[in-house]
């Protein structure tokens, strides 16, 4: 396939390229194994030296199709889908960190990765040391040490909706000889490609927009195939010396620029086993070919829902960074041309019982821990995901009490707003 097609167009056809009688749409390879003829070429699949499938644990058509095209769309050399965002985020960094590593990431993420890379993972002997992303780049790098291996950010941070300066983030992880990993959820890569602006590798929740409709759980992890993993050799030597495992070959000298991927599946997942079911990946493709439509009218919805918020006397205050007021304009500028999601954040006058008043006063929105789909759909983090917390905590966590998360859907603009406005009129 040319890879000079539109991303519009790679939402449609990349992945899939069906041979003379084949079907059309991507077939679901419901299978567990692979039969071969002869035991020889099983072997040579374990020792890595022939491309093929054997179990669907480490390799499946219908997921390797789906990969792909989201390869395609963020610009990448490979991509493997996991079973959860949460399974992306955690092996992207476990294919590269160990017991005694150290990790940096920005303490705008969501509430459940923040909880991964502060807590569990600090179990498994990874330490994290989260930072403000509108800090100076002199105080971020003071966060760094020796034993660092990765940073990490959000593109649009959920649920405080900011966007991240990611070519500074790039520069700064770089300066230390570390991968810039950035989970690109909220934008898409229809609105935002971060290897174009010197992000290594790329996450998503492809629950969220690029399934859309709240059918199935995945996510994926997106390799650029820039970063030299040999010129930091002694800093990743699970990627630069041989492994044991697959009888002393080394990653970076077996496989190039495909060496982060080929550990992922060859490694953590054959051990770990976070796998995405084929049918999954069937309805996630689904999603992805109308990517493209969706976001466009998400982000029509969203900015429409974000200047009438903003004029309100009721509402204390709205980050959305496609309104010109908004502190991440600039920002979204820049990163973020033709739109950023359908996510808003703000807050209405008065306290927590406010806010939830209002919410349980929606008719068309849904009351759901769910965000980015077709449908409109709202969530209190103080009342709901983040109950647990303080005050004083979520503000630690870069969250508002008051804050709430409005996923704009593609109804039509006039129900959703007329839906807002009864709402706060009961307040």
């Amino acid at each position: 396939m040319k890879k000079d097609l539109k991303l519009s167009t790679l939402c449609v056809k990349a992945g899939w390229e069906p041979k003379n009688g084949e079907p059309i749409a991507v077939p679901v390879y419901q299978s567990t194994t692979f039969k071969y003829d002869n035991s020889e070429e099983m072997a040579m699949l374990f020792d890595l030296k022939k491309d093929g499938y054997f179990y669907s644990r480490l390799q499946n058509p219908t997921n390797d199709a789906v990969a792909k095209k989201i390869a395609a769309l963020e610009g990448g050399v490979g991509a493997v889908l996991t079973s959860s965002g949460q399974a992306a985020n955690f092996y992207a960094l476990f294919n590269i960190c160990e017991a005694g590593d150290h990790v940096v990431a920005s303490n705008e993420i969501y509430g459940g990765t923040f909880n991964l890379f502060g807590v569990t993972l600090k179990k498994l002997g990874i330490e994290c040391t989260f930072v403000n992303p509108e800090d100076s780049e002199e105080n971020i790098m003071k966060a760094f040490r020796p034993n660092t291996k990765a940073m990490f950010g959000e593109t649009i941070s959920n649920p405080g909706c900011n966007v991240l300066d990611i070519e500074k983030f790039a520069k700064i992880a770089h300066s230390n000889g570390v991968p810039l990993i950035v989970d690109n959820t909220f934008a898409t890569p229809i609105n935002c490609r971060p290897f174009e602006w010197g992000c290594d590798i790329v996450t998503h929740s492809t629950t969220k927009y690029m399934d859309g409709h709240a059918a199935t759980i995945g996510g994926v992890v997106v390799d650029s195939g820039n970063f030299d993993w040999d010129a930091n050799a002694k800093k990743f030597p699970g990627l630069c010396t041989p492994d044991e495992s697959y009888h002393g070959l080394t990653y970076t000298k077996t496989f190039g620029n495909m060496a982060y991927t080929t550990k992922l599946v060859a490694q953590i997942m054959r051990d770990l086993g976070s796998i995405q079911s084929p049918h999954n990946a069937f309805l996630i493709n689904l999603g992805l070919e109308s990517l493209h439509l969706r976001m466009a009218q998400h982000c029509k919805n969203a900015q429409r829902i974000a200047e009438f918020l903003s004029n309100d006397s009721r509402v204390a205050w709205v980050h959305y960074c496609g309104l010109e007021n908004d502190r991440n304009h600039e920002l979204a500028k820049k990163y973020l041309p033709n739109g950023s999601c359908g996510v808003i954040a703000f807050g209405l006058k008065g306290d927590r019982e406010t806010a939830i008043k209002w919410m349980d006063s929606l008719e068309l929105i849904n009351i759901v821990t769910h965000v980015a789909d077709c449908r409109s759909c709202v969530l209190h983090p103080a009342s709901h995901t983040h109950r647990q917390l303080s005050d004083e905590q979520l503000r630690e966590a870069g969250i508002a009490p008051d804050l709430i998360r409005l996923s704009v859907g593609i109804e039509d603009s006039d129900d959703i707003l007329d839906d807002i406005k009864q709402a706060l009129d009961k307040i």
